[in-house]
């Protein structure tokens, strides 16, 4: 015998009903990474000309993000760039990321 069910309050189904959407939405972009605020920022960098003289660390206090630790900027600049910190030389453009 199959048992049928019936539907006291059209209300608390509806209800019920739209929690279970949101839940499995939620869950599904957050397994995704739908809501990783890193897949959502794109980079933004300055691109520098190096001049005679120049240094990574004068370029990151300069030019990098406002109030951010000097030897991060320079370790990101190193890591953006594909370089060391003493391989810089006149001539060369670099790239300055404006936030980290």
């Amino acid at each position: 015998m199959k048992k049928k069910y019936r539907i006291k309050s059209k209300l608390r189904f509806t209800l019920f009903m739209t929690l279970m959407i949101l839940f499995v939405f939620s869950t599904a972009g957050t397994v995704f990474g739908a809501y990783n605020s890193e897949s959502l920022m794109k980079p933004i960098y300055s691109e520098i000309l190096v001049q005679s003289g120049d240094t990574l660390w004068d370029l990151a206090q300069e030019f990098g993000p406002e109030g951010k630790d000097t030897r991060m900027v320079i370790h990101e600049i190193c890591r953006i760039n594909e370089l060391q910190a003493n391989d810089i030389y006149p001539g060369q453009k670099i790239l300055i990321p404006a936030y980290i």
